[in-house]
This record gives structure tokens, sequence and C-alpha cells, in this order.
């Protein structure tokens, strides 16, 4: 993909870059460079807000729907000059990259009406009802459970890893709908509004001394039977095809916060002299070959389809960075020495360790390494399945 030769390509990057400058330089200064998800609320809504505005908060969907019918170059280009302008991560991420595309591809339109407005404009925050105690990478293990009751169900059960649990206004659940059903089957996926009864979600602590992740119980809350994607018992089927979504262009910006992580080594590096150690620089390189290949992996990948649908080489493309990024987090440690010991200020440490820290996550969220090869194995090479006992 030649994305920086086609002329009306340089005008759409021109034109993004340009925004984005002007707003983060402006009246949006004060998010600019943050990597919490949860920091600022408030402003973060107002970041959320102007971007749906512009039209450059859903820049690949429908126009109808708040977007620009982007091409997918389109998109990779707004992906990375967000994040080469070092805007903060989307505090509706989970709305714009995985629920509105699952609603535009699987909703019905009275559903699409009700929401993707919202999700497009900034007015709702949503986090993702998945993980349970006992069902991390397996999904299909949920206990949670919903029973219909006329028109709507009510839910009981547990979440966990709740990304923007503590600060979203609805949650896309997978609960069992059917009584005694195992496995995927008897599955549904629902769409809960968080603020009622029922619904408490309780901060969970991370070690950088953030609370980015929450766990959410359910105690009698409700879910309307129009506020279930699919019909009654499809909810596996609907949360793998949100999955796929999760590979998709938000990959490209990725990989350019990546690159402001590497480059924030190198000129550490540079300025306590480490970036004289042969070994060191050894690393540096070795880090920025890996950027570049994931690069051009994740371009290949999406040049294949919109986005949505993996091939096989697509399946390794979260164990690849996962397993660089860990590696990243601990670069950077080795460069800063001592000193990424201590805490910037009484409660948190700078940006450096603090993805060193994260980083350590990165094999475990999303899928685990051992779930990701198994995928690859089986999916992507069709070999036998591994036995389940």
């Amino acid at each position: 993909m030649q994305l920086a030769f086609a002329p009306e390509l340089k005008a759409f990057r021109e034109e993004a870059a340009d925004w984005l400058h002007e707003r983060l330089s402006g009246p949006f200064k004060a998010v600019r460079g943050q990597t919490n998800q949860v920091d600022n609320v408030e402003e973060r809504r107002a970041w959320e807000a102007a971007l749906g505005e512009a039209r450059w908060s859903v820049v690949g969907w429908p126009e109808a729907w708040g977007g620009r019918d982007a091409s997918i170059a389109q998109q990779v280009i707004f992906a990375e000059e967000y994040a080469r302008a070092k805007a903060p991560p989307r505090v509706g991420h989970l709305g714009v990259e995985l629920l509105g595309p699952t609603l535009l591809a699987m909703g019905n339109e009275d559903q699409k009406a009700r929401f993707l407005p919202d999700i497009a404009n900034g007015r709702a925050i949503w986090c993702q009802g998945y993980s349970e105690p006992g069902a991390g990478s397996d999904l299909a293990n949920v206990k949670t459970k919903a029973r219909l009751e006329g028109d709507r169900y009510i839910i009981d059960g547990q979440k966990i890893w709740t990304s923007m649990g503590l600060i979203a206004d609805w949650c896309f659940v997978v609960a069992r709908t059917e009584p005694g059903s195992v496995g995927n089957k008897g599955l549904s996926f629902l769409m809960v509004k968080m603020d009622q009864p029922g619904v408490i979600p309780r901060p969970i602590r991370q070690m950088t001394g953030e609370a980015e992740f929450a766990e959410v119980f359910f105690d009698g809350a409700e879910a309307l039977v129009i506020d279930r994607i699919g019909a009654e018992g499809e909810g596996w089927k609907v949360a793998m095809a949100l999955l796929g979504f999760e590979r998709g262009v938000s990959t490209l910006a990725q990989q350019m916060h990546f690159r402001n992580e590497l480059d924030d080594i190198i000129v550490a590096a540079k300025a306590n002299g480490k970036a004289q150690n042969a070994l060191i620089r050894q690393k540096i390189a070795h880090a920025h070959a890996g950027l570049k290949i994931m690069r051009y992996n994740g371009l290949r990948m999406l040049s294949a389809g919109d986005g949505s649908d993996l091939s096989g080489a697509g399946y390794t493309y979260k164990l690849y960075w996962s397993q660089w990024h860990k590696a990243l987090g601990e670069l950077a440690m080795d460069v800063r020495g001592q000193e990424a010991e201590i805490g910037a200020d009484e409660e948190r440490f700078d940006s450096l360790t603090t993805m060193y820290l994260m980083s350590r996550s990165d094999t475990i969220y999303g899928g685990t390494d051992q779930i990701q090869r198994n995928i690859i194995s089986e999916r992507g090479l069709g070999m036998p399945r591994e036995p389940r006992g």
C-alpha cells in the first residue's frame, strides 16, 4: 500500500494533521500527551464530542451515521496522524471500534438509529462485559445469567477487567440466557445501561497506581429485549464478530503510539549516556526493525479486506505485538536504570515506567499468548484441535 504517493491521500493526511494540531495546541491542549484512559473525564468527553462534530470520530462509518465513508487507506492515515499528534487514548474506543461496527454489521435499523449517533458524537461511552473471574480467555465459560421476563432480561453475575467500567454509560454483555446450557451455546449479546439499580462497578487498582479497569456486579439489572443484538442464543456469534474488529485499523494507531514510546526511549538514552552502550544500541535497532515488520504486516493484513475478516496471517498479529511491546518495556528500564523505579509524584510513575508496568499485561488481555497460539494452529494452520478435558 503506497499511502504517501496518491495526491488525494496526501491532502487527506494534511487535513487531518492540521485539524489535530489546531485543536490539541488550542482548546484541548490539556489532554495532549495523556496516556491514562480515565484522566480528566469531562475534558475527554468534550474531546470525543469535538471529534464527532468534525466527523473525525468514526471516519470509516457511513456519512449517514456520522462518518466520512473513508477508505481503509484513509482510516489508516487518520489513525497514524492521531497517534503522531499525541492525542489522548479514546475513552469512546470500545463503542467506536467494537460495538459500533458490530451494530453496523449485525444490528437492526432501530438499534442503529438509537445507538450509533451517540457513539459517533461522543455522548455515550461503552464498556465490555466479557471476562469473568472464571472465564478470562475462555469466553464460552461465562456464568452471568439473564432470564427473560416480559420485554426485558434480568441479569445476575459478575464481569471483571472491564475497561471504562467506572465511567461508561453502557455495557455490552455476553450472558447465558438458556438455563442449563454450556459452552458457547445458549448465550445472548445484550446492551445494558450502566446507570441503573443493580449495576455496581468497583475499581481495580493497577500496579501503576491507576484504576482504568473495574469489576462490575449485576444484581437484578435489566436489559430490554430490543437491546439484544441478534437472536436469543446467538451471543457467541455476535461476540466473535465483534472481536474480529479488534484487529482492524486501530492496529496502525497502536503502532504509531509504539513509535512515540521508542522515540522517548531514544531521547532518554541520549540524555543519560546509555546510547553509547553497544548492547543498548543493538536493542534499540532490534526494536526499530520489529516495529517496521509490524507495520508492514499490519498494512498487508488490512489491504486484504475491510479489516474485520481475519486471514491466517492476521491471527499472528496480537501474539507478535504483545511480545514486542513487552521487550520494549524492558528496554525502557534498561535505559532509565534505577531512577525508573522512583515515582514521578506521590501516586504515579512517569510515562516510560508506566509503559513497562502496563506491558506486563499485554500477553494476557485480549487473549493470552497461549490462547493465541492455539488459535493460530487450529484456525490459521488447520491443525487438530487441542484435546478438551
